[in-house]
């Protein structure tokens, strides 16, 4: 019986669950039998009469979809079991809760389902296949697809090289005819921003101007685009005067901002390389203060510094440092440092700073100079494989590419600690050829030769590097730069009064100004030096030369301030290392065997080196052993340089090969002429290898300068050599001497000003 009830009440719960879904008529008992309600009628097998289902009204839902459970109705002999019957014998009832309707017949049930789309099985099938879903999905995604397909068709056509000119017209012309009235939608899709730069790169004026009329007002939201931003880059690049100063009128206001977004700086930076001076300073202006940022007259103003522009606007100095404060930390938070208006706001940010500010955005900034290229030594072998070819050059030797950018990283070496140079030396480590041949990098070189006392890291890193491209930099006129750094510091023949500026640049809060002091005087500084930068130092100089002295030869003058340098201690870098300057040239320039290095490279190349416009000049102060007698120690190979260059002057004028001779040759000759009156043991040599009995044969030409200079020299060992047979040269008139030279200093200022130098190396000019 158990398992009878057992199966009875499985059964028992499958009609519940079929009257549940409304498939048969719920069946009530008497005890929860409702009013109304009928017995069902028994047929001899015990099963209700098949009626008819009755028409319900269409607003009710019948009860018996959510009614209560009921036990079946029990047959004659009292068992509750019901005869199975198989469910194909049987009619089946529409549910009742289906809504009837004439018009439109009910679905039969037992109809046939959809037949499933053919599974792909090759392989071009499966391809096929999720080709259909990527279009139809990117035609769902995006609303001017089939456009995009077109404009990317022609596209391919248009930016060929091959093509015509005229035909390239006619698919640039189509191109934006379908682009018109959408060019904003264009500009901001990464496909097709491409296909209406082209159109733009190779389309008519008119063309473009009409692009550019349409998109200009929508220059500051595709600025911040990551795809639409080298479409503006490329539509400033096209634009006509009166465009660009539209375009920088709707920038004011927006620069700081622009500037600290990752994607937007890179507009500005491009828009401040086409901005002429004025505006320029109007873009670093707006950077300055909150009010030179509402009120766009005030950066009209026609100032220089930022200095001159706080006392000038009466602007309050704590205000400005703040405001560009909240606009530099940003910056270097997100470690945009590689654009020379960054480079500008932070050079002067920091000329103003206090020492807590200056001290903060160099010690924030050091980290960003000296960081490593992206591959890492814990990466996958794969990784490190495609990370190969993509190494990230460190932010300092991109900064390199402006003045400014070359102030910051001195700055950075000066006020750092010896942690932070080791850093910065170790970060340029795969970069010192590129440095060494750059502009602004050599400078940066001269700097660290000149600042870091760690010789040893210096040596390894930089040193050993530069002694093995020795040939290529002595002819280079940015390589030689710290060869003559080391030869003879801070040489105004060799550097500029900008390139010593930078190279004595200092933050004026985080060092204590150092004063000249005379040693007739050592206790009473030089008035007006502390003021003036190297340039007006040289101009001081110049004006302490006695008048008589103004009217010789350039090469008294030349003596008369080596003796003046020599009285006088030269201004040096407010911030350098504990080291003596002399002690740490020896190490760095002696002891390494750098020095051997290049006067062997002297000895291989001398001819071509004394006729160099720019090797003249390294092979000079290599022969003459060097500012402060540097390399003394190495008597005996810069007598063999002296003998080298000796051997090439004393070949015959037709029997030597490579040009003229280097007595006769313009460049060569001045050289030689000034190693004999600052090299003694030089003049010697030459006078026996060359000139001995020979003098009446050079005292024409270019010559007559090197055999002169044998009278004029300081040293009387060698005027006493040369006297007894150059001066029946000189009294004959074969022979003459260079005398003096009615060149007054208003004079070489004028001629300094026709060369573009300034006026503090006009006494260094040759006649």
């Amino acid at each position: 019986m158990a398992a009878a009830g057992k199966h009875s009440g499985s059964k028992k719960r499958k009609r519940e669950s079929a009257g549940a879904k409304g498939g048969t008529k719920p069946r009530f008992s008497k005890q929860t039998k409702p009013k109304g309600a009928k017995h069902f009628k028994k047929t001899a097998k015990g099963r209700p009469s098949k009626a008819k289902p009755a028409k319900t009204n269409q607003s009710e839902k019948p009860a018996s979809v959510h009614g209560a459970i009921t036990a079946p109705a029990r047959n004659p002999s009292g068992s509750t079991k019901r005869k199975w019957e198989p469910a194909g014998t049987r009619e089946r009832e529409k549910p009742r809760f289906l809504k009837q309707s004439n018009s439109r017949p009910l679905k039969s049930s037992n109809k046939a389902a959809p037949v499933p789309k053919k599974e792909p099985k090759t392989p071009r099938e499966h391809r096929l296949a999720a080709k259909e879903i990527v279009e139809a999905r990117k035609r769902k995604r995006r609303p001017n697809y089939n456009l995009e397909k077109e404009l990317v068709s022609l596209w391919e056509k248009m930016r060929c090289h091959n093509i015509e000119k005229e035909e390239r017209l006619k698919l640039v012309s189509e191109a934006l005819w379908m682009m018109s009235e959408k060019f904003l939608e264009v500009a901001s899709s990464h496909v097709t921003a491409r296909v209406l730069q082209t159109c733009v790169k190779y389309g008519s004026q008119e063309e473009r101007n009409v692009v550019y009329e349409e998109l200009q007002p929508h220059f500051l939201t595709l600025s911040q685009k990551k795809y639409a931003v080298h479409l503006v880059k490329k539509l400033l690049d096209t634009a006509s005067k009166k465009q660009l100063e539209g375009f920088f009128s709707s920038l004011h206001g927006h620069v700081s901002s622009l500037v600290r977004h990752t994607v937007g700086s890179a507009v500005v930076e491009h828009a401040y390389h086409l901005a002429n001076g004025s505006q320029r300073q109007r873009l670093l202006r707006e950077m300055y203060s909150s009010e030179l940022q509402l009120f766009k007259d005030l950066t009209l103003t026609n100032t220089g510094s930022l200095e001159d522009i706080i006392s000038k606007l009466k602007l309050q100095k704590s205000l400005v440092v703040q405001h560009m404060t909240s606009i530099i930390l940003p910056l270097l938070e997100k470690g945009i440092v590689d654009y020379s208006i960054v480079h500008a706001i932070l050079v002067e940010y920091l000329t103003i700073a206090d020492k807590f500010y200056a001290a903060e955005v160099i010690q924030q900034l050091i980290p960003l100079l000296s960081q490593q290229s992206v591959t890492d030594e814990s990466l996958h072998a794969s990784s490190k494989q495609k990370n190969k070819r993509r190494k990230k050059q460190i932010p300092l030797v991109s900064m390199m590419h402006t003045r400014d950018g070359l102030k910051l990283g001195i700055l950075c070496i000066k006020h750092g600690t010896a942690k932070d140079r080791k850093k910065i030396v170790k970060g340029i480590k795969d970069h010192v050829r590129k440095l060494a041949l750059d502009q602004y990098g050599s400078l940066l070189l001269s700097c660290i030769l000149s600042v870091i006392d760690d010789t040893k890291l210096v040596s390894k890193i930089i040193i050993r590097q530069l002694q093995t491209m020795l040939s290529e930099l002595v002819f280079d006129k940015n390589g030689r730069r710290p060869l003559l750094q080391l030869l003879h510091p801070q040489c105004h023949r060799y550097f500029t009064p900008d390139d010593l500026a930078c190279l004595n640049a200092s933050v004026p809060s985080l060092c204590t100004q150092e004063k000249v002091v005379s040693e007739d005087s050592p206790g009473k500084p030089l008035e007006g030096v502390a003021e003036v930068g190297p340039g007006k130092l040289l101009e001081g100089i110049l004006e302490a030369v006695p008048e008589e002295l103004l009217e010789t030869d350039t090469d008294a003058i030349m003596n008369h301030n080596s003796e003046h340098d020599d009285s006088t201690k030269t201004i040096q870098s407010a911030v350098c290392g504990k080291k003596e300057a002399i002690v740490r040239r020896n190490e760095l320039l002696v002891d390494n065997g750098l020095a051997e290095t290049l006067i062997g490279t002297c000895i291989d190349t001398a001819g071509e080196l004394l006729r160099s416009n720019l090797g003249k000049e390294v092979i000079f102060e290599v022969a003459v052993g060097g500012a402060d007698g540097i390399l003394n120690p190495l008597e005996d190979r810069l007598s063999d340089l002296h003998k080298a260059i000796a051997s090439l002057a004393a070949l015959p004028k037709t029997d030597e090969s490579g040009g003229d001779h280097i007595l006769e040759n313009f460049h060569s000759s001045r050289t030689i002429r000034k190693l004999v009156l600052d090299s003694p043991a030089f003049a010697e040599i030459l006078w026996k290898t060359v000139l001995e009995g020979k003098s009446e044969i050079w005292a024409q030409g270019h010559s007559c300068k090197v055999v002169s200079a044998f009278l004029e020299s300081p040293e009387a060992r060698v005027k006493n050599l040369a006297e007894r047979e150059l001066q029946p040269l000189v009294d004959s008139g074969v022979l003459k001497l260079s005398g003096k030279k009615e060149l007054s200093l208003g004079k070489k200022e004028e001629v300094c000003d026709y060369l573009n130098v300034g006026h503090s190396s006009c006494w260094i000019l040759e006649c």
